[in-house]
């Protein structure tokens, strides 16, 4: 069967139909088949109105409650206007506009039509006109008392045929491929099925009580009832749910068959003589996480680690010492970034902190000092080759770099720590190319600044056992937030910028953050580029600002994130690329412009910037989204705690998962159908279960069904599911 549901839809449906579905994401005759309806009618039971969404494409079952036709007119000097037929459907209960525009003739016959039968099944996209929802010139068939098509056309009879089958799925569609289109073309596909065997053995299926996959497939597109179709719906739910679990049960059981060479803690070394300078005193979760990783260093097996913390709870701190553990045990450590600026802030930050220790061998320098060094792909040629020296030499014994790193030009005297920041940027291959530079596979700590939940933390992270640091370091400043209403309190905006002047006055700075760098084609027309000429011409004309984007030269990036950290600066303009991992002591607020452009875990992270010194925080949320909408409940939950965990919660609740994980800038296609790990959670975990044991009956992988499935899950990297 697998190479059947491998194979492109064109086999079964023809190019031109094929191609309509790749809007869908739906390539494959497996992919239609997964590709399940979001809901199932009974007949011509009329459908709730409330459940429906603007921007969907919907079909929907429904009484005409009122017809009122507006017919052509001229508008004057010769410019005839379009009538308009409104009429409003109902369930009974709530109701929902359509709008028909055209001639009159064309309104008289659409008001016959709906004039005529009982109910009717109407198809398109929901708008939206003064607030409500409402359809444009959708498809829709009229039925009878009995359930008969009134009217005939091939068409018609198509979406009769549908509103006739007794239990019918509403799938996800589109405007050119309406919900009937997809049902029928799915039934092709099931009818293209070869009877085979099922990819999972028959002990497997019995353990977790599932239907045989083609009972499934026929389950979801042709049920019975809805007892069958939910039943089809859970196999296909537990086949993405175990073969994910199967892919890190494999991955796990992988790495625990590879060697690492122990780095054992030693006395009196660089960690010792680190922790008896820091200026702080360490958190009990530091402390307890650090112990953790100080054992899993020790051992033979290679640590596989993640360790995810609250903005601010000094994730920074814990793997530094992880570092300096393992260079006192004779190996180097690498520290793998996402961008240039957050490596340079990674090498600043580390630097700063060792202070002498992070000197290498210079004269005056202490007898354990180390090298710290910095590797970008911008870097002078020059500058580049004393790196890569200094590292393949062991004279350094941390190397800080983006995908620089990567390059087969970068060698390693005895590389015995990867931490990986960031983790969801980089994919698999990008990780495997950098463990293959040491001798020994090294030990693997994985920091994440986006607090996630343990549901996802299992499915997306499932090869890495994890560690939280909830805790807070003392002398965190807090932070407030206010959202600043941009369109019903306009002087809100106004007293905004008079506030940034205040700050500046007071000795301290801002950053002002845009979810763009410019603004062509946006409502508003303001990136970046545009905002910062306003604010240097009006309300902040004397204020030191200095603009940061990514499409900057990367020597104007550092001039301009060197003379912010330096006090040179007084407000940053700047996207996103100071999300995480910039830390300015000074920096006191921020002004998020857009913020319901943003999502809930990106803002938490963006107000970690800030409340980092002596003086407490202030984040003003500037949006032009009206109260009640999604994107304003989105910020007043920012607004309303500091609790990165209890946001990241609600965030997977209103997002996907992908895109909570920062997975929708890849772009690419995600094995995640079906399940949703915050409501799946107890199936996520019995499918941990049961992977397990399909590894120890099966660790060389051999059942075809096992190794198609991690062949498949194998070619997404972390970063790249987006649900």
């Amino acid at each position: 069967m697998a190479a059947a549901l491998h194979a492109p839809l064109s086999d079964v449906l023809g190019a031109k139909t094929a191609k309509e579905f790749a809007a869908l994401r739906v390539n494959t005759v497996g992919d239609l088949l997964r590709h399940i309806p979001r809901r199932y009618l009974s007949g011509t039971e009329l459908t709730d109105l409330a459940t429906i969404t603007e921007g969907e494409h919907v079909a929907v079952f429904a009484r005409v409650a009122r017809i009122n036709r507006v017919d052509a007119h001229d508008g004057g000097r010769g410019r005839p206007r379009p009538g308009r037929l409104e009429v409003l459907l109902t369930d009974g209960s709530g109701h929902l506009a359509v709008t028909f525009f055209g001639r009159s003739h064309l309104l008289r016959w659409w008001e016959d039509q709906l004039n005529n039968g009982v109910g009717g099944l109407f198809v398109g996209k929901v708008g939206s006109f003064r607030d409500q929802p409402q359809m444009t010139h959708p498809e829709f068939v009229m039925l009878d008392a009995a359930g008969r098509i009134v009217g005939k056309s091939e068409e018609k009879a198509r979406m009769a045929t549908l509103a006739q089958s007794g239990l019918v799925g509403m799938y996800p569609a589109t405007a050119r491929l309406p919900t009937w289109t997809v049902a029928e073309c799915a039934r092709l596909a099931l009818a293209s099925l070869p009877v085979t065997d099922d990819p999972w053995p028959e002990w497997l299926r019995e353990r977790a009580g599932v239907l045989g996959l083609a009972d499934a497939f026929a389950a979801v597109h042709a049920p019975l009832d809805l007892a069958q179709a939910e039943g089809g719906a859970h196999r296909l739910r537990f086949d993405e749910a175990f073969a994910t679990q199967l892919t890190m049960a494999y991955r796990r059981n992988d790495a625990s068959a590879h060697a690492a060479t122990p780095r054992v803690r030693l006395a009196d070394g660089i960690l010792d003589a680190f922790d008896a300078q820091l200026p702080f005193r360490l958190t009990d979760g530091q402390v307890a996480v650090g112990s953790t990783i100080f054992e899993e260093l020790a051992r033979h097996r290679p640590m596989q680690r993640l360790l995810q913390g609250e903005v601010g709870s000094g994730k920074t701190v814990v793997a530094l010492r992880a570092m300096l553990a393992v260079v006192d045990a004779g190996g180097q450590a690498a520290l793998l970034a996402p961008t240039e600026v957050l490596a340079a802030q990674h090498y600043q930050t580390i630097r700063r902190l060792l202070g002498d220790l992070g000197g290498g061998r210079m004269l005056g320098a202490p007898d354990v000092a180390t090298d710290v060094v910095l590797l970008t792909g911008s870097m002078s040629a020059a500058a580049r080759r004393e790196t890569l020296l200094r590292a393949a030499s062991g004279e350094a014994g941390i190397v800080i770099g983006t995908h620089a790193l990567l390059s087969d030009r970068v060698q390693f005297a005895d590389l015995g720590l990867i931490v990986i920041d960031e983790q969801h940027r980089f994919g698999v291959e990008q990780r495997a190319a950098l463990v293959d530079k040491a001798a020994a596979r090294p030990h693997v700590l994985v920091l994440t600044a986006t607090p996630i939940p343990r549901s996802v933390a299992m499915t997306i992270f499932g090869d890495l056992s994890v560690s939280t640091l909830a805790e807070v370091p003392a002398g965190r400043q807090p932070i407030g937030t206010v959202v600043v209403d941009a369109a019903l309190r306009p002087a809100w905006v106004e007293r905004a910028w008079q506030r940034v002047v205040e700050e500046v006055s007071s000795g301290r700075q801002v950053f002002i953050v845009c979810p763009r760098i410019g603004g062509q084609g946006s409502a508003d027309g303001l990136g970046v580029v545009e905002l910062a000429e306003q604010l240097r011409s009006g309300p902040l004309a004397g204020v030191r600002l200095g603009v940061l984007h990514g499409q900057l030269p990367t020597e104007v990036k550092d001039q301009v994130m060197g003379d912010f950290a330096a006090g040179d600066l007084d407000v940053l303009v700047a996207t996103t690329v100071i999300e995480v991992g910039v830390d300015v002591p000074n920096a006191t607020m921020m002004v998020v412009w857009d913020a319901d452009r943003f999502g809930i875990s990106q803002l938490h992270q963006l107000r970690g910037r800030i409340g980092r010194g002596e003086h407490p925080g202030v984040c003003l949320l500037i949006t032009a989204v009206p109260p009640g909408e999604s994107a304003r409940d989105r910020l007043d939950a920012v607004a309303a705690t500091t609790d990165g965990f209890q946001l990241a919660e609600l965030d997977l609740e209103q997002r996907r998962e992908g895109d909570v994980l920062g997975a929708s800038q890849s772009g690419t296609r995600s094995s995640l159908r079906l399940l949703r790990v915050l409501e799946h959670a107890d199936l996520i975990a019995e499918a941990r279960e049961l992977a397990e044991e399909s590894v120890r009956r099966d660790p060389a992988c051999q059942t075809p069904g096992f190794a198609d499935a991690v062949r498949e899950i194998s070619m997404l990297a972390p970063g790249e599911w987006d649900s």
